[in-house]
């Protein structure tokens, strides 16, 4: 994926990765767990994954670390989600183009309109987590063939 990146764009690669988790990572998820806004999923990923990176696929996806989630949480609060606006949601990742995704205590994912969170309109994108990283599946492997068609022509 990144092996003409640098030839084609006139600079390196940025970092493309699924990390696993280490001990900080899932110390972090159960501290994580306790805030109770967590759904199961997404503790559960946090206990394999330690953070998604994949800066040079489209403007970029990300899915925090559980670390990034708690001191987001710490500095901004939770964010509104669900026709009760009332702050239930979590911040755990954004693409590169301003927009964040939030993971509601049900499960669901959703994304942000605009780089804003202080009164977010949010666009419901997954029903969970799961769904949700199918889809960032689906952006990976379009961007991997589009890639390999322009390398191979």
């Amino acid at each position: 994926m990144t092996g003409e990146f640098e030839r084609r764009h006139g600079f390196a690669p940025g970092t493309n990765e699924v990390r696993r988790a280490d001990r900080d990572d899932r110390a972090a998820a159960r501290v994580l767990a306790q805030v109770s806004l967590a759904s199961a999923d997404l503790l559960t990923f946090y206990d394999s994954i330690g953070g998604v990176t994949w800066a040079d696929v489209g403007n970029g996806y990300f899915v925090a670390p559980a670390c990034d989630v708690l001191q987001q949480l710490k500095e901004y609060g939770a964010v509104d989600v669900g026709a009760d606006r009332q702050p239930h949601g979590l911040v755990i990742g954004s693409n590169g183009g301003g927009q964040s995704y939030v993971a509601g205590p049900g499960g669901a994912v959703y994304r942000t309109r605009t780089a804003s969170l202080d009164e977010p309109e949010l666009d419901c994108v997954a029903d969970d987590l799961r769904q949700f990283l199918e889809l960032l599946e689906q952006v990976l492997t379009r961007f991997a063939r589009a890639t390999n068609r322009r390398t191979s022509s």
